[in-house]
């Protein structure tokens, strides 16, 4: 058995931070096995999905590094929808129903006034059908036997089929509601694996008796627990929280990627240098059954530590003009996003102003004049320091802040050692005098 997953967006809106999410675990319990990860279009709803929508959604897969084996489209497949309803329907699994929303709305107000669930009542086949009223179509679920499955992340599962509606799985207009394609395609793809939001666990004991009906083994099912916000309870921001808010916040994929990867689960969320320790620690046994987190704050820390430990070649084409590899591995440590690197370079290139204390420029004045014998081709930092040390008697602060004032304009920054080498003999005798001569 090939280990095969799929991702299935309606291209309605963009991705959100739960939709990268499911897409995710997907793909990498199908790279974990060897297998196939397909991105499924789920395009059925004709007014209200938009090919810009299918471009967005293309692009953030890849922009994640989200590679896919297959692409299906919905759209493309109503012909292999109606064959199966067709024989659906004659095999009685498939029913006709004529009432109104409004008729329906009045049932279920009904039904919870008298203490019972709202469960679809079916009409008696013999009811004759209304004149001049098209019907909507439901699959009759078979209420004889429990619907049990063991999720790969809830356990147990068990359903009274008495207690679930007959869904309804196309409308009266012939449209095709979310239920039965899906299960239909999740056949004809050979899906080993689902896994979806544990909102779709109703929706699984439904499409299960759908398997059956179409002669079929069902997927396996995993149901993860749902994303909420810092706050401890679900937001409405993680609804529109996706990947161009990602961007415009200087968020690198690696880092959405070991978050979401381990979120949930009881894995420490760590940096990673690439997705391989994600692939091979996916594992759904270490899921919970809790809520999990989703944390802004935990997310820029996160990209801030992904960063650090990034190579040049992974960020050069968009680091400032004139910066060496060198000086990335000198400012990386200081970055929490990239772009915060033409600041930095900015510091090495100059100009630069200082605020320099009275009694430090006769200090700087020295400084200048050392710095002007030392050898700069190895460790021009520690020899400079060395011999101003020797030379004055300061050490700790007093020696090394006003320096970092009169190299940088700044009293933090990067490893002065590393960095100085980039400022140049030049630019840092140029530095000093004017320090020394404000």
């Amino acid at each position: 058995m090939t280990v095969t997953t799929r991702f299935a967006p309606s291209p309605t809106g963009n991705l959100h931070v739960g939709n990268v999410r499911a897409a995710l675990h997907n793909w990498l319990w199908a790279r974990k096995h060897g297998g196939r990860f397909i991105l499924r279009i789920d395009d059925t709803d004709v007014e209200r999905s938009r090919e810009e929508y299918v471009t967005a959604i293309k692009a953030d897969l890849r922009w994640l590094g989200l590679d896919w084996d297959h692409e299906a489209r919905q759209s493309a497949r109503f012909d292999l929808y109606e064959t199966r309803f067709e024989a659906l329907k004659a095999a009685g699994r498939v029913y006709a129903c004529y009432e109104t929303p409004e008729e329906l709305d009045l049932r279920r107000k009904v039904l919870l006034g008298r203490g019972l669930p709202p469960v679809y009542e079916r009409p008696p086949t013999d009811t004759p059908a209304p004149r001049g009223r098209a019907p909507h179509w439901r699959f009759r679920l078979d209420h004889d036997a429990p619907i049990e499955w063991d999720d790969l992340v809830r356990g147990h599962q068990k359903f009274d089929p008495k207690l679930l509606s007959d869904p309804v799985i196309r409308r009266a207009d012939g449209s095709w509601l979310y239920m039965l394609p899906s299960a239909i395609d999740d056949v004809d793809l050979d899906i080993t694996h689902v896994v979806r939001g544990e909102d779709h666990v109703t929706n699984t004991a439904t499409q299960l008796q759908m398997f059956a009906a179409l002669g079929s083994v069902p997927p396996a099912f995993a149901h993860e627990a749902l994303l909420t916000g810092a706050e401890g309870k679900l937001s409405k921001r993680l609804g529109s929280l996706g990947v161009e808010a990602f961007k415009a916040g200087g968020i690198e994929p690696l880092a959405i990627l070991a978050l979401l990867a381990r979120l949930g689960t009881s894995d420490p969320v760590e940096p990673v240098a690439d997705v391989a320790p994600l692939i091979v620690g996916i594992d759904f046994s270490r899921f919970g059954r809790a809520p999990a987190r989703f944390d802004e704050a935990e997310l820029a820390q996160l990209n801030a530590r992904v960063l650090h430990q990034t190579g040049f070649d992974a960020v050069a084409d968009r680091l400032p003009a004139g910066m060496t590899e060198a000086g990335w591995d000198a400012i990386r440590p200081n970055l929490t996003r990239v772009d915060e690197a033409a600041d930095w370079w900015s510091v090495v290139e100059g100009p630069v102003a200082a605020q320099i204390a009275e009694d430090d420029r006769a200090f700087l004045a020295e400084a200048a004049k050392i710095a002007g014998q030392i050898d700069w081709s190895s460790d021009p930092w520690h020899a400079l320091t060395g011999a101003l040390k020797d030379a004055t008697g300061r050490k700790g602060k007093p020696l090394f802040r006003p320096l970092r004032l009169a190299f940088t304009g700044r009293e933090h920054g990067p490893d002065m050692a590393a960095l100085l080498p980039l400022i140049g003999r030049e630019r840092a005798l140029e530095r000093l005098g004017a320090a020394a001569s404000m």
